[in-house]
């Protein structure tokens, strides 16, 4: 067995595409380098994982991107993530993301456009779904957007409020979550520009910004965040390709997938899916103004997750088509991240890091 001291890993997969489910890895914290453990196909098409800890231990926690849809949680202490307690029905179909706030693990799904709220049991399981609230709405692409799809899920920097981010509806939405109850409620809604597809948010370390990245348009939103009111303010937009990239007809379109904010404020990544790279942002001072200056290769096919490590050296990317995840030397100065190896994960989706 690996330590948690020794850095530790966890990459999720889609088991209907040949992935493995759930692979462990060790982390070598000095080069970044990934050595995996073992695997779980417990659930189906893990397609994304959050990390928690119950007495001391870690509680490893996956959505299973189905339909219906269900979450689970994992001991994650020895070198295979094991089962704890049952795995959850979240009362829609697709779930693509989780988050855990106020003693509940939250869940974005996509295909039903809701989200769901399951309780945190003494030993880190799950408990049946408490509740469920779903989205309304759509967007102007009729295939993308019909109606709404929840892709996303966070804990605000505060801890007060779940933030949600639709894609269908080209929406983010504040919701408060009843620690006792268990309950969802929508407590405010932040209109994006239309046609945008909005798929996930990333804080900035002042926790006073917010920067949505689109899927339907390689752009960043750029908005402030008020933890006080619960409310989010649009500032702005970025492109994250350059232009002739954004030109580029329907057969070579781009599909952000992830945004990833700098420990230090200083830099902001994206993944981006088609374009098969990753996008490097300059912040300012202020945090409010994004300027994109690089972009590099993905180190494979269909980048759909990044991740940096907790000390801001190492970024990860999971390549769901090619099937592997990279990880790059980030530069300090430039935050330009560098290649510096692979591992083969067949239909990697996500990469969460101890």
């Amino acid at each position: 067995m690996v330590g948690n001291s020794a850095g530790r890993a966890f990459v999720g997969s889609f088991t209907s595409a040949g992935g493995l489910g759930i692979t462990a890895a060790a982390v070598d914290r000095d080069t970044g380098a990934l050595t995996v453990l073992g695997s779980t196909d417990a659930v189906p098409d893990p397609s994304f994982l959050a990390i928690g800890a119950r007495d001391g231990e870690t509680v490893l926690y996956a959505v299973g991107e189905s339909a219906p849809g269900v979450a689970a949680a994992f001991s994650a202490d020895g070198d295979v993530p094991a089962l704890l307690g049952s795995v959850q029905a979240v009362g829609g179909d697709g779930p693509t993301h989780l988050t855990l706030a106020a003693n509940h693990l939250v869940t974005a799904n996509y295909t039903s456009g809701s989200v769901t709220a399951l309780p945190v049991l003494d030993d880190g399981a799950l408990g049946p779904a408490s509740d469920v609230l779903r989205y309304e709405g759509s967007g102007p692409d009729p295939d993308r957007q019909e109606g709404p799809h929840a892709h996303q899920v966070l804990a605000d920097p505060s801890g007060a409020w779940v933030v949600g981010v639709d894609l269908g509806t080209d929406a983010v939405r504040v919701c408060a979550l009843d620690p006792a109850a268990g309950s969802l409620t929508l407590h405010s809604e932040t209109a994006l520009r239309p046609g945008t597809g909005p798929r996930h948010l990333a804080f900035h370390p002042s926790g006073s910004l917010a920067y949505v990245l689109g899927e339907l348009e390689p752009v960043l939103t750029v908005c402030r965040w008020d933890a006080a009111a619960g409310r989010l303010d649009v500032l702005g937009e970025a492109p994250v390709l350059p232009e002739d990239v954004e030109a580029a007809d329907d057969a070579g379109r781009t599909y952000p997938s992830e945004v990833v904010v700098a420990h230090d404020g200083r830099f902001l990544w994206t993944a981006n899916r088609g374009h098969d790279s990753i996008s490097v942002l300059t912040l300012d001072e202020s945090g409010e103004k994004a300027a994109l200056v690089a972009t590099v290769g993905c180190g494979g096919h269909w980048p759909r997750d990044l991740t940096l490590d907790p000390s801001g050296q190492w970024l990860y990317a999971a390549n769901e088509r090619s099937g592997n995840v990279s990880w790059f030397a980030v530069d300090a100065q430039t935050g330009i991240p560098r290649h510096a190896g692979s591992i083969d994960v067949p239909a990697a989706s996500c990469v969460v890091l101890l």
